[in-house]
């Protein structure tokens, strides 16, 4: 067992982990479903030398601290971790803070929005309860799953609602929905805060970004002051693609201001799309392009 597992097995609400900068995996086998599951009110902090008395003291560049699902074949990404980090129940005083999250591989066989097959870098999960933890300032890339790429918000009669500030999502697949983040409000409200963060060269059928889907359910991320470029969806929304089948079934809506678009690519449509023929897709297009630009 690694010493930082071995940690957060051991931590309990209100502690504070500082880890040293390294490469840290979930497990020293091969067991793909096992995950850093962080328990409620444990803060991580990545970016340290050993040395800092204060968590001001410490430097995320210089201190590269990652947390990794490559657990077997470097060179074959169909042994990872299903998922890097899983959370369910997680308040918002459950923060991880300053790593590089990267490799995971959400490619098993399972049902729609399990961890086998989504969230390949973070599942978290709200089903039945709620799951709202802090991300900050990390870096999530080189992760591919069915839906989902970086991170799956999964709220199922419960709540998913993240706060995920100054993140940078690289180079993650998925090879059907949510390249970066998939956010599922079915029969729940997944309404996570996404500010400054940057969506880069991630790919997806439907939302190589982000993609938000409600069936009687709320999917109304709140995106301000992020970056798009370089995204490609092989069918529509390749910043943003909401995901509802009628009007009447869910609300499904990205809300986003000062967001700046740039060279992402859509096979059909826009950088932003919709499923529902009723909506009024070119009035939307036309005000969220309009808002886009620091």
């Amino acid at each position: 067992m690694s010493s930082l597992k071995k940690a957060t097995l051991q931590a309990k609400a209100g502690d504070q982990i500082w880890v040293a900068a390294g490469i840290y995996t979930p497990t020293t086998d091969n067991d793909r479903n096992v995950a850093f599951v962080i328990p409620n009110g444990v803060a991580l902090y990545g970016g340290f030398n050993g040395t800092e008395a204060t968590l001001e003291e410490r430097n995320i560049q210089q201190n590269t601290t990652i947390l990794s699902g490559e657990i077997g074949n470097p060179n074959d990404k169909n042994d990872n971790s299903y998922t890097v980090i899983y959370t369910k129940e997680a308040s918002a005083a459950t923060i991880i803070d300053g790593f590089v999250i990267e490799s995971g591989s959400a490619m098993g066989s399972a049902d729609k929005g399990m961890p086998q097959r989504s969230g390949a870098g973070w599942y978290n999960d709200g089903g039945q309860t709620a799951s709202n933890p802090t991300i900050a300032n990390c870096i999530f890339r080189g992760h591919v799953a069915f839906e989902g790429g970086a991170i799956y918000n999964y709220a199922n009669n419960g709540t998913c609602s993240p706060s995920i500030t100054n993140c940078k999502f690289i180079n993650n697949k998925s090879y059907l929905n949510g390249g970066a983040i998939f956010n599922d409000g079915t029969t729940g409200t997944c309404a996570p805060k996404i500010t400054g963060c940057t969506f880069e060269g991630n790919t997806a059928s439907y939302g190589a970004g982000i993609l938000n889907k409600a069936e009687s359910g709320k999917a109304t991320p709140l995106i301000r002051n992020c970056h798009f470029v370089n995204n490609t969806a092989s069918s529509r929304g390749s910043v943003v693609y909401n995901d509802r089948t009628t009007t009447s079934e869910g609300i499904c809506e990205a809300i986003m201001s000062g967001c700046r678009m740039e060279a992402n690519n859509s096979r059909i449509g826009n950088e932003i799309s919709n499923r529902v023929s009723s909506f009024d897709l070119s009035a939307y297009e036309s005000s969220t392009s309009n808002s886009s630009g620091y």
